[in-house]
């Protein structure tokens, strides 16, 4: 059983982009926010009031997909203009950028180690490449239709991605094959990521659901219908307790992984939840939406004991389980969304938390697994069992905390790495924009003498005519 966590709390929301926001993500310090938006530009919120916000306007169409890499020093950008963009999220506001696919691109993701990048395309590919000089590597080709997501797994062995042809495909990253298809029915996924621990996936569907699969016995563990309109995006909480979903209903569900039920529902934005994603350590998570507003919530969890394993029971699901009716339950807090003000380019308004309504549900009102859960690091016999890392993966900050802890790497020591890490990613990005700064260069020059030569030439047959 998991202690029950307090209400969330909206901390801050950003006004700023000029068409819908369409994806967010929070760099791992939480000093910053990355958000993309149909308006073509790529917008850095800076977290303390007083510093304003960046806006990055490189790409010539709508932004699809932003995140930061692990070190949080980059942030890479997906665009309809069929580019890939790596920016510096400074005021100086550089980047370098390199055509990834013959058509939109749908979704971009780091690696866990911050070396590739992952991209899906409605050019029907997914495909990796260095983060370093951006060289492609290799492309995934089984897909029939558009393919909306592709992410990397916590240990970066698999690939997983989803499209419109309503399936998701497990990838072996090494040897470039498709391990396993799930199937959707009804709709197509959206949206999907992997557990923290790498034992499962989970997709936000155009059917409305939110559904949960094992990636080794390749089994349906929980299957969610708490929404009343298609689900665009998820993230899990790095502890692995918990799942928050985005929907065009314009909610956002606070799902509770470990009791298979609806813990939260979450109203702010007017209009449909386009992007949601939790911060390095779960104590945050930020949503997007079309209202053009970027929200910053605050989760308030009580996730002690989380990190000793989700545990799943797999079974059939009982009478007594019912799908969630939150909105109408007793304990409801119900609240009207404030009207934000209008502040450009990263002033925000600092809201008071019980001006968003979040929606609270008893302890009868559960999701309804068409599977009730079991251990996720269990094993189970399957044709294709991908190694992976076992429950919970921590992220990097509870992970050089923990190792201090330990007795392994120093809390300082890993602090360091880190941070020469990060120097390291930004070297590599100017060392890249200069090398394209120089080919352009000589470009010019190319083009200057050859104008020249093509002018003398001309000169000289005037003179011999």
């Amino acid at each position: 059983m998991t202690s029950s966590p307090s209400d969330p709390t909206l901390e801050r929301h950003f006004k700023g982009h000029r068409d819908k926001v369409t994806s967010v993500d929070l760099s791992c310090n939480m000093k910053q926010i990355a958000t993309g938006s149909m308006d073509s530009s790529v917008m850095i919120w800076n977290m303390k009031p007083q510093m304003r916000a960046y806006r990055f306007d490189g790409h010539k169409d709508a932004v699809t997909s932003v995140q930061f890499s692990p070190s949080g020093h980059l942030v890479a950008s997906a665009s309809r203009d069929k580019t890939v963009r790596l920016w510096v999220p400074s005021m100086k506001a550089e980047s370098t950028a390199f055509r990834a696919h013959t058509a939109t691109v749908r979704s971009v993701n780091f690696s866990g180690d911050g070396q590739n990048l992952v991209t899906a395309s409605d050019d029907k590919t997914i495909k990796v490449w260095t983060v370093h000089r951006q060289k492609f590597l290799f492309s995934l080709n089984q897909h029939m239709n558009w393919v909306r997501c592709a992410k990397f797994s916590p240990d970066d062995r698999l690939i997983v991605s989803s499209s419109d042809d309503k399936t998701i495909k497990l990838w072996d990253k090494n040897s470039r094959e498709c391990i396993h298809s799930f199937c959707e029915h009804a709709g197509y996924a959206n949206h999907v990521d992997f557990h923290p621990s790498g034992t499962c996936i989970a997709a936000a569907s155009t059917d409305n659901s939110v559904k949960v699969w094992d990636i080794r016995s390749h089994k349906m563990l929980q299957h969610y219908q708490a929404h009343s309109g298609v689900v665009n995006s998820l993230s899990f909480h790095p502890a692995g307790n918990f799942l928050i979903t985005a929907s065009s209903d314009s909610t956002m569900k606070i799902l509770d992984l470990v009791e298979g039920k609806l813990l939260y529902t979450l109203h702010g934005h007017q209009g449909p939840v386009t992007g949601v994603a939790f911060s390095g350590t779960g104590e945050y998570f930020a949503s997007g939406g079309s209202d053009e507003q970027v929200m910053v919530w605050k989760s308030n969890f009580d996730c002690a004991g989380g990190s000793d394993g989700v545990r799943l029971q797999h079974g059939t699901t009982s009478s007594s389980t019912a799908q969630p009716s939150v909105d109408s339950h007793p304990s409801a807090l119900r609240s009207e969304a404030p009207e934000p003000s209008e502040h450009f380019n990263g002033q925000d308004s600092h809201t008071a938390a019980h001006t968003q309504s979040a929606s609270r549900s008893g302890s009868h009102s559960r999701a309804t697994p068409s599977h009730t859960y079991r251990h996720l690091s269990s094993s189970s016999s399957s044709t294709h069992r991908p190694q992976t890392r076992g429950l919970p993966q921590r992220s990097p900050q509870v992970q050089a905390q923990a190792q201090a802890s330990d007795g392994g790497v120093p809390t300082g020591l890993a602090s360091t790495l880190e941070h020469i890490m990060g120097q390291l990613d930004v070297l590599t990005q100017t060392v890249s924009i200069l090398e394209q700064r120089l080919t352009l260069t000589e470009d010019k020059l190319k083009e200057c003498l050859e104008n020249q030569i093509e002018i003398g030439l001309h000169l000289q047959r005037r003179e011999e005519a």
